[in-house]
């Protein structure tokens, strides 16, 4: 069952956002690995490259989805406060998916507004998208979106780091650190806006 994670994923954070049909992707990488130590190389599955991908695009709706949030509800500094560190969570999986031999050239990374909120993955679009509708209807439902994508988050990096190699799971470990802090600020956001 090569996109295990990534379909349970997805079906799952889109339930939780009223989203019926879910398509799911499959994504063709090219062949990498990353030589450790003493020469030998560490090959990835197609399985892992695919769940490298999607943490890589689903750090990259969070932080469209806080720079859209945070342009509807200026006053509420927290989106922009973690949109910043989610450029940072994109970059550390970005040097994943580069040492493992996953392209990602095809996902427009600029903060330019013709590209936030774009997505090669179909599921990753509509994903963004009922974040944003949801974002809509007011600021507390906004910050009770940034809750649900930390939440999954977190839950997605502890089911992709297994079986992975230690460098995939420290980085990993290091975007979970964050997004429990970005939790935190949600649920501190939350309770001033209720």
């Amino acid at each position: 069952m090569k996109t295990k994670i990534t379909d349970f994923t997805r079906r799952k954070f889109m339930r939780s956002l009223g989203v019926g049909v879910v398509v799911v992707a499959s994504s063709a990488f090219a062949a990498g690995g990353r030589k450790r130590g003493g020469g030998t190389t560490i090959e990835l599955t197609d399985e892992q490259k695919d769940t490298l991908f999607f943490i890589f695009q689903e750090e990259k709706v969070a932080r469209d989805v806080y720079m859209t949030l945070g342009k509807i509800y200026t006053q509420e500094t927290t989106f922009a406060n973690i949109q910043i560190s989610e450029q940072e969570h994109i970059l550390s999986a970005q040097v994943l998916c580069e040492r493992y031999g996953i392209d990602t050239s095809s996902v427009n990374l600029s903060l330019d507004e013709n590209y936030v909120g774009q997505f090669e993955l179909h599921s990753m679009q509509e994903l963004y998208n009922q974040c944003i509708e949801l974002g809509q209807v007011s600021l507390l439902e906004a910050l009770k979106v940034g809750r649900l994508i930390e939440v999954t988050d977190i839950e997605d990096l502890d089911k992709a780091a297994e079986g992975m190699p230690s460098d995939v799971v420290n980085t990993y470990e290091n975007l979970k650190n964050g997004s429990l802090s970005h939790l935190d600020a949600f649920e501190k956001a939350i309770a001033r806006a209720s």
